[in-house]
């Protein structure tokens, strides 16, 4: 760990963190509350995913929904119109809406092999901005001038490293630029995250092995053809067990920083306080 110990955290000249766990559980909003501080750089790793590596291809999804409609499409063809994302820390439908949900044509779903290529494609583009970590850590550095930085991951991230393996090369080279902070949620969060999602299901990234099984496992239990799924159905049953897939790969990641809850985080409102709380954190672990 970069910080060893609490002394090590409050004394930096330049802090370095990032997020991860469940979405839901403060993240973004933490990060948005550091960086309204002003002295700290906020990298989002699903903005640099929807505007850096798959922009062209979630403009040209949206187009293509456009072409559909004679209207627009005149006007497209004849370049009268301009199609693009709009996309901001908060507001990341554009990236999750070409994600997808596999099943239903009809219904708003992606056939399955198509669903399948984007979770691919997404998986790859969520590396790629992992690993663009220590680069954006020395542009905010050296061009903007801010001493702090906040890596703020996505929920999927821990589908793509194995905690366990002392040999990760990702959470090697993670490890190396920020201190790994998990928000851990309660058996609470989780109950009202479900129920949230029971609510307005969103698109989600899975590790394939997942997919496959939870994808097999669905047809089976509702006898359905895979053109037949209701895509909100799925990603709705699929959800509590993706969850419970991600509890322990989470946990297995503690090992390569520290944890706080989301209840802690929840208390903060200002820098000082979150720096205060890195330190609490720092003294446990030991």
């Amino acid at each position: 760990m970069i910080y060893a110990t609490p002394d090590d955290w409050l004394n930096a000249p330049n802090k370095r963190v990032l997020f991860y766990g469940m979405s839901g559980l403060g993240k973004t909003h933490v990060s948005n509350m550091l960086r309204a501080s002003g002295s700290w750089f906020h990298y989002s790793i699903d903005y640099r995913i929807g505007t850096h590596y798959l922009g062209e291809r979630i403009a040209d999804n949206a187009k293509a929904h456009a072409m559909k409609v004679p209207f627009l499409r005149d006007l497209l063809m004849s370049d009268s119109i301009y199609i693009g994302s709009n996309i901001t820390f908060n507001n990341l439908t554009p990236v999750s809406t070409w994600l997808g949900k596999p099943g239903d044509v009809a219904k708003g779903g992606l056939p399955i092999d198509e669903y399948r290529k984007r979770q691919a494609m997404f998986r790859q583009a969520e590396i790629y901005a992992l690993r663009d970590t220590g680069y954006f850590i020395d542009r905010a550095r050296t061009l903007y001038g801010y001493p702090n930085f906040i890596c703020d991951t996505g929920g999927s991230i821990c589908e793509w490293v194995d905690g366990t393996d002392d040999d990760d090369d990702l959470l090697q080279e993670l490890a190396r630029h920020c201190l790994l902070v998990h928000i851990r949620g309660s058996e609470a969060h989780t109950q009202e995250l479900i129920r949230r999602f029971d609510k307005a299901p969103k698109p989600m990234a899975y590790q394939p092995e997942f997919l496959d099984a939870a994808w097999a496992d669905y047809l089976t239990e509702t006898g359905q053809q895979e053109t037949q799924v209701d895509p909100d159905a799925f990603i709705r049953w699929a959800y509590a067990r993706a969850l419970a897939h991600r509890a322990p790969r989470y946990a297995a990641m503690e090992r390569w920083g520290i944890a706080v809850t989301a209840d802690e985080i929840a208390t903060v409102s200002d820098a000082p306080g979150f720096d205060a709380l890195i330190a609490s954190a720092l003294a446990r672990r030991g």
